[in-house]
């Protein structure tokens, strides 16, 4: 997972302006590209502006569609598809069901899904 601080345009300027440095080292400060001491300072006066520690992670893509089903692809490249009027969870890689549960609830999905992302 890679996190970094969101600020405003004007708020890395003032950083930069503020600690008379290269906005790259700002861009490293923010991004946790750099840990060092200036680093935590410029992160910590990049808080007191108002900025916002954001967390980036893989997504899955999950489609609701009106065919009765739910898709979702995952970074791996397996598809997990449930059928919602009779609960049959499929995980499906490179177009093949490899491998099927029956009459699924809902409390059995992050295993699944788990299961799935191991393939």
């Amino acid at each position: 997972m890679r996190q970094y601080i969101h600020v405003t345009k004007e708020t890395r300027e003032f950083l930069s302006k503020a600690f008379d440095i290269e906005p790259r080292t700002v861009y490293n400060a923010l991004n946790f590209v750099k840990d060092n001491d200036l680093a935590k300072r410029i992160r910590k006066l990049a808080y007191e502006k108002g900025g916002i520690l954001m967390c980036l992670c893989e997504c899955m893509e999950t489609l609701h569609d009106n065919d009765g089903y739910v898709r979702q692809y995952l970074p791996n490249g397996v598809m997990l598809e449930l059928n919602k009027k009779n609960g049959r969870v499929d995980i499906i890689k490179d177009g093949k069901s490899v491998k099927n549960y029956q009459h699924v609830m809902l409390d059995r999905l992050p295993a699944i899904q788990a299961e799935a992302q191991t393939i």
